[in-house]
C-alpha cells in the first residue's frame, strides 16, 4: 500500500510539473520541465547502487538517453523498477538535462529462522516460505510467507496461530529474517452433523468419513481437526458408500465447516439427499462391434440380477469387459454402463454398451509428487503407456490401484489435451506418506504367558514398492525370529514373489509336553486370476524340525517307557527331521476390510505335498469359508459365520508324526485349552492329534452403547462347534489301540461372550466360553485372554 501511494503521488506531481513548469518538491526529488517544450534526457545517472550494475537499472526504464520523456515515462519506469523486487525505494529526478535515478537496494537475507514453533517443525515451515538465505528481502515476499505459514498451521488444525516477521540488521546491507510464531491452541472439530440421512445413522456415517470429533484420544490422532482437502475427500467417501449400498440417486447438497472463534472449534455439517435404494432387475451386454460376441462377455460382469446395486461392481465390470475386448483387438473400444430406473419398484436395469470409441492416444504420463517412490512403481499400475490407445476405464482402474498401494496420502489422476486433437496427456498428482514402521509390543496370553516382540516393517522399501519385515519376539515359552520380503511385480509382471526365513523355539508348557525347535524358509508366487477377488498362490517351503524331551530322558521310542513320562507317540517323533514341501492356495476375497471386515465373503482352499526330498511324506488339504454381514448397520452390529476343516494323510512307508497332525483347542473352539480336544494318550494325557478336523463359528460383534466410540471397546457373542479325530493308524499302533481315547468324531460345542478393545496400543481380546458338548478326556478353559500392546 505504501508503494502504491508513492507511485500515485509521483505520477500526480510529475503531471503537475509538466503542466505548470514549476519546480515542486516531491518524494523523488525536484523535477523541472518547461511547459512549452518537451523534456529531453541528455544523460541518465544512477546513484545508490552497490551490487546491481547501472546497465541493469537502465534496462528496466522506458526513459532513454537522448530521447524526450514525459510524466508517463517517469511513472512507467518507477513501476518497472519496483516490480523487479530489487529495490526498497526508487526516486527519479531531472537535474537540468540529466535524469538522476536514486535507488535503495533491498538487503540480502543472511538467515531465515522461526521462533515459537513446536507443533510444526522448521523443515516443514522452510518449504512453505519463499524467502531464503542469500536472496533479496522484499516486503511482498515476506507478506506472502506469513500467509503461507498461517496456512500450514491451519492444515495442522491451528486456526488461532499468529505470525509476526522481524528484521534484524546485520550491517553491510544484510539482515536476518525471523518469523515469531504464536501457535495457539489446536482447533478441533467439536461436532459432526448429518442432515437428511434416514437409511444410516450419524454414528454409522461418521465411521465412513476420515474426519473425527475431538475427544479423549485426540492427542493420538490428527483427523479431529478441520482440513478442507479432507472435507472434500469425506464427501467422496460418502458418495462411494451410498453408491455401494444401492442408493444410485444419492447426492450431497452441501458440506460446510463453521468456525466458532470464541470456542476455537469447528462444527462440520453434511446435508445429504439419500434417494431410494435400488436392486438390479436384469443385466444385459450389447455390442455394436460385429466381431465381439456380447454373450461371451457375460462371465466378465460382476453385477447379477437380484443383487443390491453396487457402483463398485459396475466399475469393475466395465474394466474387466474393456480389457477382454482389447485383447480381441479392439484397443479403442469403450464400455458404457447405463441404468434404467424403475422408480415404482425401485429397481435398475443395467446395460453394458460396447462401442468403438474415439481414436485417441496417450501422448505422455506426467507423474508429480513422488519424491521417494520410484517412477516405474507408479507407471506399472497403469495398463497403458505412452503411445497406447487411451481408455478412460483403464485410467480409473490405475487410480484405484495407486490408492490401494498405501504409499500415498492423496492420489489425483487427471487428463489434458495433448499436442494434437487425438493426443491425451495423463497427469498423476501424488502426495506421499510414511510407509515405514518400527513397533514394539508386550502382552499376555493365557496359553503363552507374557509375550513381546519388536519388528521393523517397510511397505515401500527404497521407493521400489517392495515389502520388508524383520522381527524378533519372545515370551515365557517361545522365541521367534523372522524375515520376510515381497516383490509385488516379479520380472515386470503382476506376479508377487514372497520370501521368508524364520526360526521358532517353543518350550514344553501346560498343553505340550515336548520342546520344539524349527528353522526354515521358502518362497511363493501369487497370481491374480481375477483382480481384487481371486488369487492363486504357489509356494515351496523347507524347514528343519527338532523335537526333544525337555527332561532329556527320552531320545526315541526305544527308551520312552522306561526313562520318560512322554507318550510313545511323542517319543516316536523325537529327533531332527527335514521337511520339503510344495503347495498351492486358492483364495476368493470380497471383504470390505481385511483387518476388521463388516461385509463380504472370504474362502480359501489349499493343499501341501511333502516328500520332495526330506524325511516327511504327506498330503495335507485345508479349506476355510467366512461370511460377514452388517445386521444392524446403524449400531455397528456385525454378524459372522465361518467354517473350516482339514485332512492329512501320509504316503509311502512313513507314518505321520504328532507335530504334523491337526491339533485343535481354544485357538479354534473356545472353551477348551490349546490341544484340549481330540485323540489323546490315556496313560500320559498327551494330545497326539488327528488326521481330520472341522470347526464352525457363529459370532456377533457390537460396540458398547454407553462407551464413547473413540475408546474402541466392543462386545461379542459367539457359538463354536467342531471336532478333531482319526489319528494316524500307524501312530495308534505305536501307542496301543487301547491307549488312544477320543479318536472318534464326537462334536464339541461351546457358547460365550467376549470383549474386544482396539486400543491405541494394539488389539486386546478376552473371551468367556462355556462348553456345552465335551468328552471326559477334554481339557477345558473358561477364560481366554490374548493380545498385545504396541507403542
Amino acid at each position: 500500500m505504501q508503494r502504491l501511494q508513492k507511485l500515485t503521488r509521483a505520477a500526480i506531481l510529475a503531471a503537475a510539473v509538466f503542466s505548470t513548469g514549476a519546480i515542486l518538491p516531491n518524494a523523488f526529488g525536484p523535477l523541472s520541465v518547461g511547459a512549452a517544450e518537451a523534456a529531453v534526457a541528455r544523460s541518465i545517472v544512477v546513484r545508490g547502487n552497490t551490487r546491481i550494475e547501472e546497465e541493469t537499472v537502465l534496462s528496466y526504464m522506458t526513459i532513454q538517453p537522448g530521447r524526450s520523456y514525459n510524466a508517463s515515462d517517469v511513472d512507467e519506469s518507477l513501476k518497472a523498477l519496483f516490480a523487479t523486487g530489487l529495490f526498497a525505494d526508487v526516486k527519479i529526478s531531472p537535474q537540468g538535462g540529466t535524469v538522476v535515478v536514486t535507488v535503495s537496494e533491498n538487503p540480502i537475507i543472511n538467515r531465515v529462522s522461526f521462533e515459537g514453533n513446536k507443533k510444526v517443525k522448521d523443515d516443514a515451515l522452510k518449504t512453505a516460505v519463499r524467502s531464503t538465505e542469500r536472496t533479496m528481502l522484499t516486503r511482498a515476499k515476506v507478506q506472502t510467507d506469513v500467509q503461507n505459514i498461517l496456512e500450514a498451521y491451519r492444515r495442522s488444525g491451528r486456526y488461532g496461530a499468529a505470525v509476526e516477521p522481524k528484521i534484524i540488521d546485520r550491517g553491510s546491507n544484510r539482515v536476518d529474517l525471523v518469523f515469531e510464531i504464536d501457535e495457539g491452541a489446536k482447533t478441533g472439530v467439536e461436532r459432526i452433523t448429518f442432515i437428511g440421512n434416514q437409511a444410516f445413522s450419524d454414528n454409522r456415517l461418521q465411521d465412513v468419513i476420515r474426519t473425527r470429533e475431538s475427544g479423549l484420544l485426540s492427542w493420538l490422532r490428527s483427523t479431529d481437526t478441520y482440513d478442507p482437502d479432507r472435507l472434500a475427500a469425506d464427501q467422496e467417501l460418502l458418495r462411494q458408500y451410498y453408491f455401494k449400498k444401492g442408493y444410485a440417486d444419492f447426492r450431497i447438497v452441501s458440506a460446510s465447516a463453521d468456525l466458532d472463534r470464541e470456542q476455537n472449534v469447528f462444527h462440520v455439517t453434511f446435508t445429504v439427499d439419500e434417494g431410494d435404494q435400488y436392486k438390479i432387475s436384469d443385466v444385459e451386454v450389447v455390442s455394436s462391434l460385429a466381431e465381439v460376441d456380447a454373450e461371451s462377455l457375460r462371465s466378465e460382469v460382476r453385477t447379477k440380477s437380484g443383487q443390491t446395486f453396487n457402483s463398485l461392481r459396475v466399475e469393475q465390470s466395465v474394466e474387466d469387459i474393456t480389457v477382454k475386448v482389447a485383447e480381441s483387438g479392439y484397443a479403442f473400444a469403450q464400455v458404457r454402463p447405463r441404468g434404467s430406473r424403475d422408480y415404482e419398484n425401485k429397481t435398475i436395469s443395467l446395460t453394458y454398451y460396447i462401442e468403438e470409441g474415439p481414436r485417441a492416444y496417450v501422448e505422455r504420463i506426467n507423474i508429480i509428487g513422488n519424491d521417494r517412490t520410484r517412477e516405474y512403481v507408479i507407471r506399472r499400475e497403469f495398463d497403458l503407456a505412452e503411445g497406447d490407445a487411451f481408455n478412460r476405464a483403464l485410467v480409473d482402474k490405475a487410480e484405484r490401484r495407486l490408492r490401494n498401494l498405501g504409499f500415498f496420502e492423496r492420489v489425483n489422476v487427471t487428463t489434458a489435451q495433448g499436442s494434437a486433437p487425438d493426443r491425451v496427456v495423463i497427469n498423476v498428482q501424488l502426495e506421499e506418506k510414511p510407509t515405514g514402521e518400527v513397533s514394539f509390543g508386550i502382552g499376555y496370553s493365557t496359553t503363552d504367558g507374557v509375550i513381546g516382540d519388536i519388528s521393523v516393517t517397510e511397505k515401500n522399501f527404497l521407493g521400489r514398492g517392495q515389502y520388508v519385515k524383520l522381527g524378533v519376539g519372545g515370551g515365557t515359552d517361545t522365541q521367534t525370529y523372522e524375515f520376510a520380503f515381497i516383490e509385488p511385480f516379479f520380472l515386470g509382471r503382476r506376479i508377487a514373489l514372497d520370501l521368508d526365513v524364520y526360526k521358532r523355539v517353543t518350550d514344553a508348557n501346560d498343553y505340550r509336553s515336548y520342546d520344539e525347535d524349527k528353522i526354515g524358509g521358502g518362497f511363493g508366487f501369487s497370481l491374480p486370476l481375477r483382480e481384487e477377488e481371486l488369487t492363486l498362490r504357489l509356494y515351496y517351503q523347507i524347514f528343519q524340525q527338532k523335537i526333544s524331551d525337555p527332561d532329556n530322558l527320552a531320545t526315541g521310542l526305544s527308551n520312552c517307557s522306561s526313562n520318560s513320562s512322554l507318550s510313545p507317540a511323542i517319543c516316536d517323533s523325537l529327533g531332527t527331521y527335514l521337511t520339503s514341501l510344495a503347495g498351492y492356495t486358492l483364495v476368493h476375497n470380497t471383504l470390505n476390510n481385511n483387518l476388521n471386515p463388516s461385509d463380504g465373503f472370504y474362502a480359501s482352499f489349499g493343499q501341501e505335498f511333502a516328500g520332495i526330498g526330506g524325511d516327511s511324506y504327506y498330503i495335507k488339504t485345508t479349506a476355510e469359508a467366512r461370511a460377514y454381514k452388517e445386521i444392524v448397520p446403524d449400531f455397528g452390529v456385525v454378524g459372522k459365520a465361518s467354517v473350516k476343516g482339514g485332512h492329512i494323510t501320509s504316503f509311502g512307508d512313513e507314518r505321520l508324526r504328532v507335530s504334523e497332525q491337526f491339533m485343535v483347542g481354544g485357538n479354534i473352539i473356545r472353551g477348551f485349552e490349546n490341544q484340549g480336544i481330540g485323540p489323546r494318550d490315556r496313560n500320559t494325557g498327551d494330545a497326539i492329534g488327528g488326521t481330520m478336523y472341522v470347526a464352525a463359528t457363529v459370532e456377533t460383534t457390537f460396540p458398547f452403547p454407553a462407551v464413547p466410540k473413540e475408546f474402541g471397546l466392543s462386545g461379542a457373542l459367539f457359538a463354536d462347534a467342531g471336532s478333531v479325530w482319526d489319528a494316524d493308524s500307524d501312530l495308534i499302533k505305536v501307542v496301543g489301540s487301547n491307549s488312544v481315547i477320543s479318536n472318534e468324531f464326537d462334536l464339541r460345542a461351546s457358547v460365550g461372550a467376549g470383549v474386544r478393545w482396539d486400543s491405541p496400543f494394539g488389539p486386546l481380546r478376552a473371551d468367556f466360553a462355556w462348553p456345552l458338548l465335551k468328552d471326559d478326556a477334554d481339557k477345558t478353559q473358561v477364560f481366554r485372554l490374548s493380545g498385545g500392546t504396541r507403542f
